[in-house]
């Protein structure tokens, strides 16, 4: 707080030097004290220059119908000189005084120290400092938002992905569990001012793993297949060797009955049982094994 007096006693209150970002509303708090037997008939709000008199273009004035409307005048003639600035632009970059008029002449007093107003822009860093933006599927990232000296805590900030809005908003932006879609350029900006976006954050994210994954799909749906076309194999010969020992049965019973064959016939009967047994034990060995 900077506080001017006058010889006679006139007095202005100035708040510390103010930061604001660029697009932002700012507000310089103000107070004046006028002389006791005078009554300020005027207040001016100038920039840049020393006296707030004659000629000098000024921000505001009470006597004026053309102020600019960035500029609005909060205080009153009795001791409250407050000014608004809103849309700040870099043209707001500069020192702000208070001037002061009364109904005598000698009265007229102009608060020289004043208030600087410095004008700052959106910045994002990321906090594990990956200055490429390459990142791998499944990490996560966390943007902050900044204006260098400047706190933007009482700000509203948003965060927008290739130029469209997110749903998160504040000063910090946290991405777990990244995939493709993350990937993009993320700005962050006043909420309802795309112009106070900062400079784009490049990221990256690599999907990895996407191929052997895919590889891995179609290995296992073929290992499927090849499982039901074995069972199948094994069952339709299962079923065949069944018919083959039926019919040999069948044989058997029809060559006894009709007393032919004798001894051989026997021999040849129990070798097709044999090999017929055998092969179904190779298929229950192979099923198994399988």
């Amino acid at each position: 707080m900077v506080v001017l007096t006058g010889a006679l006693g006139q007095r202005v209150n100035y708040p510390d030097p103010v930061c604001g970002i660029k697009g932002s509303t700012i507000t310089l708090p103000c107070s004046f004290t006028p002389l006791e037997s005078v009554e300020i008939i005027r207040v001016i709000w100038c920039k840049n220059h020393k006296f707030c008199r004659g000629k000098t273009p000024s921000v505001y004035d009470s006597e004026s119908n053309n102020n600019n409307p960035r500029y609005r005048y909060l205080g009153d003639k009795k001791g409250d000189c407050t000014l608004q600035i809103s849309d700040l632009q870099e043209e707001d970059k500069a020192t702000f005084r208070f001037r002061m008029e009364a109904n005598d002449d000698k009265a007229h007093w102009t608060g020289q120290s004043g208030v600087r107003v410095s004008i700052l822009h959106l910045e994002q860093e990321e906090t594990l400092s990956r200055d490429d933006g390459e990142f791998k599927r499944g990490e996560e990232v966390t943007l902050n938002c900044f204006a260098a000296t400047c706190s933007i805590h009482q700000l509203e900030v948003s965060w927008f992905r290739d130029g469209s809005a997110l749903s998160e908003s504040g000063p910090t932006l946290h991405l777990s569990y990244l995939t493709a879609k993350d990937s993009g350029n993320y700005t962050c900006g006043l909420k309802k001012k795309k112009r106070t976006l900062s400079e784009p954050y490049s990221l990256h994210v690599e999907e990895g793993g996407g191929l052997p994954l895919i590889a891995g799909l179609v290995v296992g749906v073929l290992l499927v297949l090849f499982a039901v076309v074995l069972v199948v194999y094994i069952i339709k010969r299962k079923r065949a060797a069944g018919r083959d020992q039926t019919a040999v049965g069948q044989d058997e019973e029809q060559q006894t009955v009709r007393g032919g064959g004798g001894l051989h016939h026997l021999q040849r009967c129990s070798q097709n049982r044999l090999k017929t047994n055998r092969t179904m034990m190779a298929d229950h060995v192979f099923f198994i094994l399988f």
